[in-house]
């Protein structure tokens, strides 16, 4: 089981699953979910690695190196640490 943790929150969560529902539950505002709108943007404070390659829609973007938009990463395994 991976686990995304908040501040003051934690869910777990099948490992290679999307994290959008996930990061809805927690909170982060969700919108479009096709990576077009950045409404989703969240902070990786912890375990970047253990999440997807960022996609081409974050890359044009332009997302810092621990930025993603959660409608478009699934977390591999393990534990992240979100802001948002």
């Amino acid at each position: 089981m991976a686990k995304i943790k908040t501040e003051d929150k934690e869910l777990e969560l099948e490992d290679g699953v999307p994290i959008a529902d996930t990061c809805e539950q927690l909170g982060v505002p969700l919108s479009c979910r096709e990576g077009v709108c950045g409404v989703c943007r969240i902070e990786v404070l912890e375990g970047m690695e253990n999440l997807s390659p960022k996609t081409e829609k974050e890359e044009e973007m332009g997302l810092g190196d621990n930025e993603r938009l959660a409608c478009q990463c699934k977390i591999n395994s393990g534990e992240i640490k979100i802001k948002f």
